[in-house]
């Protein structure tokens, strides 16, 4: 018995003779099996770049098809054996069955041995039969532009290196479900397939994986089995995935899309860039008034960046300055490098230096807020006491101020 892990002899019989059958056919082909092995990779990848997919992908369709072919090839040797199908009684007096007597001189055949099915093949429940090779069908095309201009709350994910974006089914079937889709449907796009009821909606939604314009997939972690650590530079909450052989509908699952819809934009960016690129090459030829504007241009722009070093040099100088004089100091559009717009960066003019005491009063007062609402919502007992508490610790010379002691419920951000 081999080794966990290991493969057993039957499977190392088995990988010598695909070995010898392969070497077999390149020397046939009177070629190395090193550059027979090449061949076959270029082939699969100009066989991936036909149909618009990565060799990965094209890889995977091919194991899926060999998949299906199996199943059925299984299915028919059942079939052609006589074995009872589940849930039907075994018919009496057929030769060969277990427990029952064969013709005269004849030994009673043996049942053959299934190799068992896996537990998601013999799950049927939402199951999409996957149509590779096909093309795209116009109904799918439609959904997935209407899906793609709603707010799907997309993730990105790593999917055989190249980013993706990853969605989840329920968002999916609640914009099948909206009223922007009936209208859609009704009025802008008539290829959108009607939905009447949550299966309607669920059988609208499997079209896109028929035509592999978007595919279940679960999350993996590419550093498993690795004796290393894990890398520092990771993004926190990008997965790693990988495309599951069975599609199924379950409102929690994942879809990556792969259908990237129109492509005239990335075109016309492409078209602008080359044009750009000659319209400088081609800059000697210009007439001498546009050269000459792109010079003026080209020094205003300067002149503008080095006003811009000016200012921001000139407002630490006044900051430093003002810090002494007339504390806490004064900032010159206090704004500026702030994470906001262009022109709120310079809104306001000027604004004097936020000290450390006045941000930690302000914190204070809001915790202090936020402490005396949970205490009113909790007990009308304990705001009266809170409420008491600082009417003794004011001090003795203090105003009497006319009070309001009744207790009042705050509402509190979360």
């Amino acid at each position: 018995m081999a080794a966990p892990g290991q493969p057993s002899p039957q499977q190392m019989a088995q990988m010598a003779a695909m070995q010898q059958q392969f070497a077999a056919e390149a020397a046939r082909r009177g070629l190395t099996p090193e550059q027979f092995a090449q061949q076959q990779r270029d082939q699969l990848t100009a066989d991936a770049a036909k149909q618009g997919l990565t060799p990965e992908q094209y890889i995977a369709q091919l194991r899926m098809r060999a998949l299906q072919a199996h199943q059925q090839q299984m299915e028919a040797q059942r079939q052609a054996q006589g074995s009872p199908q589940p849930g039907q009684p075994q018919q009496p007096g057929q030769p060969g069955q277990p427990g029952q007597p064969g013709q005269p001189g004849q030994p009673a055949q043996q049942p053959q041995p299934q190799a068992p099915q896996p537990a998601q093949a013999q799950q049927q429940t939402h199951q999409v039969p996957v149509q590779p090779g096909q093309p795209a069908d116009p109904k799918a095309v439609a959904l997935a532009n209407f899906l793609r201009s709603q707010n799907l709350k997309p993730r990105t994910c790593i999917l055989d290196g190249q980013r993706k974006e990853m969605f989840k089914v329920k968002r999916a079937i609640r914009a099948i479900e909206s009223p922007a889709y009936a209208k859609a449907a009704a009025k802008k796009n008539s290829l959108l397939p009607p939905v009447t009821d949550r299966a309607s909606a669920e059988n609208v939604f499997k079209l896109l994986p028929l035509s592999l314009l978007a595919l279940r997939v679960s999350k993996v972690d590419p550093h498993e089995g690795h004796n290393h650590a894990k890398p520092k530079n990771r993004v926190k909450g990008q997965w790693t995935v990988k495309i599951e052989q069975h599609q199924d509908v379950n409102p929690m699952m994942h879809y990556v899309w792969l259908y990237e819809g129109p492509q005239w934009k990335q075109k016309a960016m492409a078209a602008a860039v080359v044009a750009g690129i000659f319209a400088v090459v081609l800059f000697p030829l210009w007439p001498v008034m546009l050269r000459q504007g792109v010079w003026y241009l080209s020094v205003g722009m300067m002149g503008l960046l080095g006003l811009f070093f000016a200012m921001a040099i000139f407002r630490l100088i006044l900051f430093c300055i003002t810090v002494f004089a007339v504390p806490p100091g004064l900032w010159l559009f206090p704004n500026l490098f702030e994470d906001v717009g262009f022109f709120d960066s310079f809104k306001p003019l000027w604004g004097w230096q936020e000290t450390k005491k006045k941000k930690s009063k302000k914190s204070k007062t809001s915790s202090d807020a936020k402490a005396t609402a949970t205490a009113t919502e909790n007990s009308p007992d304990a705001a009266s006491a809170t409420t008491t508490s600082a009417e003794t610790t004011a001090p003795a010379n203090a105003t009497p101020v006319k009070r309001d002691l009744a207790p009042r419920v705050e509402e509190v951000e979360e």
